[in-house]
């Protein structure tokens, strides 16, 4: 079939290789090159970089506004028979997408997590499953007809950047397999529950301060769902400390939150004595190491506090 490719983040890379390998690309549609970095260098979206290294015939459109009048109509008309959507960033408007057919693969098993941040909302809601949905594009954020699923088990000390990188790749087999339907005339498209719907809105910078105050379980979400962005960091001795991955503990205390009960094993006291097991850590300026590599270039001791505020 002839597709048309509408994506910008690195989630849709593995499922275009793959329907390069199988299908004709005509076109692909990416946001513009933007700022980045600390040095605010003009970067190219993961697909358009992917487009430079591996499809340098393939028409590549860098859409500021995807819902202009000119680039509807130059869009529309190229010869497709079906565009598929992901990670894009823009929503497609209805002028674009009349009468066309085309899918959306979004990381969630919908109507669960509907929004821009669902892996890391499936993790902080500490739920034991997620998957992906292919489904058609509609008006609302996320709303369309569910075309097909997969399912994927969250483990405990899974991060978001980890559970984002098998959800890429568990992609392609999932989008290619509706590619197959739609042209064999064979799919069964469903309407999601509205009353199963739960929202995954964007995550801030500042989200992640961890609150010792609070149970040990809820702190461990906060750390693996925002890593490796937005983060979750604390402080120690007036130093920021982002914590990288932490998991569950059985160990129970009567010490204040925040106390740090054993050095050696990351074992931190939280709120209703419950304790939380730090992972791994990243002091400021260096790279993330296993938090027992951390605690003994500290100096760190049994007793030390984490600090309630970040630092100024």
């Amino acid at each position: 079939m002839n597709i048309v490719f509408f994506g910008s983040g690195a989630f849709g890379v593995p499922t275009l290789e793959r329907i390069a390998l199988e299908h004709t690309i005509k076109h692909i549609v990416t946001q513009p090159d933007r700022k980045a970095g600390r040095g605010r260098k003009l970067t190219t979206t993961p697909i358009a970089q992917w487009a430079a290294e591996h499809a340098r015939d393939v028409p590549v459109l860098k859409a500021e506004h995807v819902n202009d009048h000119e680039l509807v109509e130059r869009i529309r008309a190229v010869d497709a028979d079906a565009w598929v959507v992901i990670a894009f960033g823009q929503k497609l408007g209805s002028a674009l997408l009349a009468d066309q057919f085309a899918i959306n693969l979004h990381a969630s098993l919908l109507p669960r997590w509907r929004g821009a941040a669902p892996i890391n909302h499936a993790i902080l809601a500490g739920d034991k499953e997620t998957g992906n949905t292919v489904i058609t594009l509609a008006d609302r954020m996320d709303a369309g007809q569910i075309l097909g699923q997969t399912k994927r088990a969250i483990e405990p000390t899974m991060t978001a950047g980890e559970l984002h990188d098998l959800l890429s790749a568990d992609g392609p087999a999932l989008v290619l397999d509706v590619l197959d339907r739609h042209e064999a005339g064979s799919l069964d498209p469903h309407r999601q529950s509205e009353e199963d719907v739960t929202l995954a809105p964007k995550l801030y910078k500042d989200e992640g301060w961890l609150n010792f105050a609070l149970p040990a379980d809820f702190n461990n979400r906060v750390v693996n769902g925002l890593t490796p962005w937005p983060g979750a960091a604390t402080a120690l001795n007036g130093k920021r400390l982002s914590v990288r991955r932490a998991e569950h503990s059985d160990v129970k205390t009567e010490e204040e939150p925040g106390t740090i009960i054993d050095p050696a094993l990351g074992l931190v006291a939280c709120g209703r004595g419950s304790v939380m097991h730090l992972l791994e850590v990243q002091p400021a300026g260096k790279k993330t190491m296993p938090w027992a590599d951390f605690a003994r270039g500290s100096q760190v001791s049994a007793g030390d506090r984490f600090d309630e505020d970040e630092p100024g």
